[in-house]
């Protein structure tokens, strides 16, 4: 809801804000993405494939994948070849595989590094919005800062410079994540925040686990008592909770039809996404255990939590498990999250939003393998961000610190990693049984 004393400029200076944050971020992204990157395609274009076989006519690739993609991560099934990754990405780069006229002339890295301010930008928009409710008393500087922060000082400067499948998927969902965060607030654009968790859904699936933040903003927006008051199941009209509910899930349940339908014309079974049936190493533990169970959750917390930098190493001054570093080394700005001044309804529903998106990750039979930190922390990074803006803690020297110290971190993984000699700074095990340093 607007503030009653904001100027009729107001808006389009947000949005001007907005975008000179995209701009920044865009350009320092690009001049960090490795050259190859930007002259030529992904050796794992596997989004701009599935365009170029949506363009033919086919759901699965036609034959097996070229020979440059090491036939990494694609479905098998009835003796064809799938990209079982969420869609969405590949929608995006249609016009571009149309106009080149086919996938290897496409320089999907490129496009993809170049839609990577978009998050922040839209980051930013989400943080304002929550400061014109009044629920963070966040400053437009602190909104600003905080925006740079999510880009610069987490896994997602890394991630966003690689342009490969896997690291082109959270690109789009972050930008998706921040978008359905502005539209959910207030609950005013029910119809946007829908697309938006249900393209987030068909990008990083556990993205749409991310309704209970609508839901909330919902009920607080149909409160007969007011924005102020504390809200109250008695006091919501149900009719005006009805509608904008119907709002919010009709594009989303409209885009999960899509979805359904994707996969039972593709594998037979509405609820088979193809992951399941990767030609992978470990398909074997896979086909024991699951896609996901709580026999991964050990692990995955492991990444999490413990894994530290490998030292006494030859001839490097430390390396870097595959599995990658933990995620308060990437970014110790998290702890603010755990140290709110004060907690609020709000900050409750956000938190369970972030700890749904995040509980599918946990519960995976990957833990991200292989990267330089937790990139599935991308998925729930922009939630976080907002608990920190919603904790109304003093972000005083100490928690600048830590954010030069972010981004010193992630600085240094965007410029490393997967560049030419960077196994010098990295412990690659194949097996991806090896999670900390060996006795």
């Amino acid at each position: 809801m607007e503030r009653p004393h904001e100027r009729p400029d107001d808006r389009s200076r947000r949005w001007l804000v907005a975008a000179a944050i995209c701009t920044l971020v865009t350009v320092v992204f690009l001049a960090t993405t490795p050259r190859e990157r930007l002259a030529t395609h992904t050796p794992y274009n596997h989004f701009a494939l599935l365009a170029e076989a949506w363009l033919h006519g086919r759901l699965d690739l036609g034959g097996p994948p070229p020979a440059y993609t090491g036939n990494n991560d694609f479905a098998v099934w009835g003796g064809k070849h799938y990209v079982s990754f969420p869609p969405f990405p590949a929608v995006l780069l249609l016009p571009a595989v149309a106009i080149a006229g086919s996938a290897e002339r496409v320089r999907d890295g490129q496009i993809f590094a170049s839609l990577a301010g978009l998050a922040p930008a839209l980051l930013y928009l989400g943080l304002d919005a929550l400061s014109r409710a009044g629920r963070t008393g966040r400053s437009e500087r602190e909104n600003v800062l905080l925006a740079l922060l999510f880009a610069f000082g987490t896994v997602y400067w890394f991630s966003a410079v690689q342009g490969t499948v896997w690291f082109a998927a959270h690109v789009v969902g972050a930008a998706l994540a921040a978008l359905y965060l502005f539209a959910s607030i207030g609950a005013a654009h029910p119809l946007l925040a829908g697309f938006a968790i249900g393209l987030a859904f068909a990008t990083r699936t556990p993205l749409g686990f991310a309704f209970p933040l609508f839901v909330y903003e919902a009920l607080r927006a149909s409160s007969r008592a007011g924005a102020g008051a504390r809200l109250r199941l008695a006091d919501v009209d149900t009719r005006v909770l009805a509608r904008k509910l119907a709002l919010f899930a009709a594009p989303a349940a409209a885009l999960l039809g899509v979805l359904l339908w994707y996969n039972a014309a593709r594998f037979g079974d509405p609820f088979e996404f193809g992951h399941r049936l990767l030609a992978i190493t470990w398909r074997a533990r896979i086909e024991k255990w699951g896609l996901f169970s709580f026999h991964y959750l050990g692990r995955n917390l492991g990444v999490i939590l413990t894994s530290l930098p490998y030292t006494g190493v030859s001839g490097a001054p430390f390396q870097i498990n595959g599995h990658g570093l933990a995620l308060w080394i990437t970014t110790p700005i998290y702890a603010w999250v755990l140290w709110p001044r004060r907690t609020q309804p709000a900050f409750s529903a956000v938190a369970l939003t972030a700890a749904l998106v995040a509980l599918p990750s946990l519960l995976y039979q990957n833990s991200g393998w292989i990267q330089f930190g937790y990139r599935f922390s991308n998925d729930f990074a922009v939630f976080l961000f907002a608990l920190i803006a919603l904790g109304r803690r003093r972000l005083g020297g100490w928690f600048w610190a830590l954010a030069v110290v972010s981004v010193l971190v992630n600085a240094f993984g965007a410029i490393t990693f997967q560049r030419a000699g960077y196994g010098r700074f990295y412990f690659i095990d194949p097996t991806q049984k090896i999670l900390h340093q060996p006795d």
